[in-house]
Parts: C-alpha cells; structure tokens; sequence
C-alpha cells in the first residue's frame, strides 16, 4: 500500500509546487486538503484534478477537523502543514485574521494529529520572518530566539511554539521548518519578482523599497531567495532524514538586495532597469530591511537545493514567454 501524505494549504503557491513535486517523484497518495478563497485558488491543481493519487479534502482550518472531515483523509504517514495566511500588509491592516488562521488553524491540526494521527510524522512550514530583522553579517540560527516584528510574522512564531509544545507534551513526532522567500511560476503577481518580471516588460518604473534620509539613497532590503522547485524536495528529504522535535532553516545559496533583483530581471530580460525608490518605514511599517537564516544545519544532514536563483528566474521568464 502507498503511503500517504496529507498537504495543508495544497491549492497555495508554495503547496500546489508540493504537491506536484511528491506526486512526480514519489510513489505517495497525496491528500490535498484546502480552503478555496483568496488564499488558495483549484486552478493550481487542475493538472491533477484526474490523477488517481490525489484526493481533495475542502476544509477552513478555524475549525475543528470533524467526523465526516476526518473519514474524507483517511489515514496519513505524513503531513506537510503549509497552510497559512501570509501577506504583511494585509496582517498589519487585519492582524485577527491571521492570528485567527495561523495560530488557531495550527492547534487545530495539531489536534487532529495528537487524538487521530499519533504515528504521522509532522513538519510545520514556518518562515525566517520569525526571527526578525538580521544585522548586517549575521544569519540566525535554529536555536536564535523569536522577534517578531508584525503580526504575519508573530502568528507564524505562534504556530512554531504551538508545534513544539506538541512535541514536547505528547511526544509527537513533529519537525518546525523556517524557509526564506519563495519564488517560482504562478506566484502571486504582488510579490516582488513577478512583479519585477511585469514592470520589466511594460516598461514601468518598479518600486523598491529603501531606507531614505530625503532624496539620499542609504541602503536597500535585501533577502535571501530559493525556488519553489527546491522546497518539495527539502520536505521529502526531511520526512525521511529529519531528527524528530529538531528545526531546521531551508535556505538558497544567494542573498541579493531587491535593487540587484531587479537589475538582474532586467539583464535577462534585455530591457533598461527602472528603478523607483520608495520610503520602508512611511510606507510598510512593520517590515525588516534586511532578512538572513543559515542552512549549515540542513547542509550538514545532507541536503542543499539544487536549483539556484538565476536558473529560477530563466524558468520563470521562459514559461511566461511560452505563454504569449
């Protein structure tokens, strides 16, 4: 009999790379389970809408996972908690909403794993965001303590603490992740390298957020990057390598400032860079300047993403032309 993986969040960009990466390259039923809004939209998983591996379960996670809910899953090895509400500027206007489905949504599949799944294996999906802003030439570390610094961030720190104490209390086999930004096809067109992407082609300014002192430029946000391609394979790699109750940082192999992403979409692109610097804290209170998480941890178990930032970019440019 197969194993089976139950994916949370399934229908989001990150979840809906997952879920292709396990169904192309594992043997695994996959159980998509989703909440169709905003947040998460079918049209991601449409290509495998009639393969006979995948099973769709349609849940809000504010709730109790309930009898009929629990017989749509059946029984699961693993599940991949990736379901989150995770847009800072929309958790700074709706802080609730994302305390709501990041924390509650949370203990509710916690839940769920301690009274009916005991055996799974767990990963929580986190962010570096957690850790708060990184002074210049450090990278946190898994045992560096939490600084939230806006409400996405504190409810995704709130998550990391709930699936610890499980672990803790009941001896669950659970494993927190803390990955840095995600890029990849059909990402949001908000974010910032799609959006540089369409800037880039129409010929419009891009804006990128700086630190100002009036028109003098004084430093620019930088982060670290990894493709979406590399994530599936680092939540494989830990279902089967990971030490249970441990942390683990997914990291790519480059940090840029957003200006060098830009100037670097537009080298690809073959088009004259358009750059619009914009005020960080006038116009995104809340925001770190500077992210940064190292990945010697994961490194040293075994893994290291084999697809980096310039060959991601490529696919993503290559598939957008494909489309015209």
């Amino acid at each position: 009999m197969n194993k089976r993986v139950l994916i949370t969040g399934a229908a989001g960009f990150v979840g809906s790379h997952v879920v292709q990466y396990f169904l192309e390259n594992t043997s695994f039923d996959v159980v998509c389970l989703v909440r169709l809004n905003k947040k998460g939209d079918l049209k991601n998983l449409k290509d495998h809408v009639d393969n006979p591996r995948c099973f769709f379960v349609y849940h809000d996670l504010k709730f109790d996972l309930n009898e009929s809910v629990r017989d749509y899953i059946g029984h699961v090895d693993y599940i991949l908690h990736l379901a989150a509400n995770s847009h800072v500027d929309r958790s700074i206007l709706h802080p609730k909403e994302f305390f709501e489905d990041n924390l509650t949504g949370t203990v509710n599949i916690l839940e769920f794993l301690r009274l009916h799944m005991p055996e799974a294996r767990f990963i929580n999906f986190s962010t570096d965001e957690v850790y708060g802003a990184a002074p210049e030439g450090y990278k946190y570390k898994e045992e560096d303590r939490f600084r939230p610094s806006n409400p996405y961030s504190a409810s995704k720190a709130c998550q990391s603490m709930a699936s610890f104490s499980y672990f803790n209390t009941y001896s669950l086999d659970i494993i927190n992740t803390y990955t840095m930004n995600i890029f990849g096809p059909n990402q949001n067109s908000e974010k910032l390298i799609p959006k540089a992407i369409k800037y880039a082609i129409e010929r419009k300014p891009m804006p990128v957020f700086a630190e100002l002192s009036g028109n003098t430029l004084l430093s620019v946000g930088s982060r670290h990057w990894l493709d979406v391609r590399n994530v599936g394979e680092s939540l494989l790699f830990l279902l089967e390598n990971g030490v249970k109750g441990e942390s683990y940082n997914i990291v790519g192999t480059d940090e840029f400032t957003n200006e060098e992403i830009v100037l670097k979409i537009n080298l690809l692109l073959n088009t004259e860079p358009m750059i619009e610097y914009v005020d960080l804290h006038k116009t995104r209170p809340g925001h770190d300047r500077r992210y940064a998480i190292d990945g010697a941890k994961l490194s040293k178990l075994g893994w290291e993403p084999k697809i980096t930032f310039e060959e991601g970019i490529k696919n993503i440019i290559d598939i957008l032309r494909a489309k015209k």
